[in-house]
């Protein structure tokens, strides 16, 4: 009975043995290339799945319901949270906006101003910053960082799981009933992303101007 030849002639391999060893490498690379790739495309996939939330905070024309703050979230786990305003003892009205970035972000702005407009009305004045703080989180939090002017973007600071940006703002002595804080756009990773409008008014019956919804 005949029997087939299946050595190679370079030194006696089997040829199905001599096969995987020459396949072997560059299939486990393949492998290894894909699962390295993975995270990155479910990176890429989470921020193609960006849903941009409401883009106007009062939900009723009247703008009724008291409201203790409202956050707005941004890709790639960047959040902006704005509080209801505080009148002074010494007089005026002040109110602060809080952005939040994860390690290894950064968001930079569109206008270097927060305008106060009534609903459906050119804006009649822009809110005046007073101090700008940043701080990691897993820092202290008496370690700040004060600053004077509104810088073009907002970093993370590299040795904080997250950073805080905090922005103190004055109204004008004179409010109308309602007004509303026209925030500027933001960039993200190169593109552009608009930002809640967050909404005001006078309650009478707490005497003072409060966040409404």
């Amino acid at each position: 009975m005949l029997h087939r030849n299946t050595t190679s002639r370079a030194g006696s391999v089997p040829v199905d043995r001599l096969h995987c060893r020459l396949l072997s490498p560059p299939v486990i690379a393949m492998r290894r290339s894909a699962l390295f790739a993975l995270p990155l495309l479910l990176l890429v996939s989470a921020c193609d799945d960006y849903t941009t939330p409401s883009l106007y905070q009062a939900t009723t024309p009247e703008c009724k319901t008291w409201t203790e703050g409202s956050r707005f979230e941004l890709p790639r786990g960047i959040s902006i949270y704005a509080t209801p305003p505080v009148t002074l003892q010494a007089g005026g009205t002040e109110l602060a906006l809080i952005f939040t970035l994860p390690v290894g972000t950064q968001a930079s702005f569109t206008r270097l101003s927060f305008l106060l407009e009534e609903p459906h009305k050119d804006p009649f004045a822009a809110a005046k910053i007073l101090t700008i703080y940043q701080r990691g989180m897993s820092q202290k939090a008496e370690i700040v960082d004060v600053i004077e002017q509104l810088p073009i973007m907002f970093s993370a600071v590299g040795n904080s799981k997250e950073t805080q940006w905090r922005i103190r703002l004055q109204l004008p002595q004179k409010l109308p009933q309602r007004f509303d804080l026209s925030m500027p756009d933001m960039l993200v990773g190169g593109k552009r992303y608009p930002v809640r409008t967050f909404t005001y008014r006078y309650f009478d019956e707490r005497k003072a101007y409060g966040m409404c919804s």
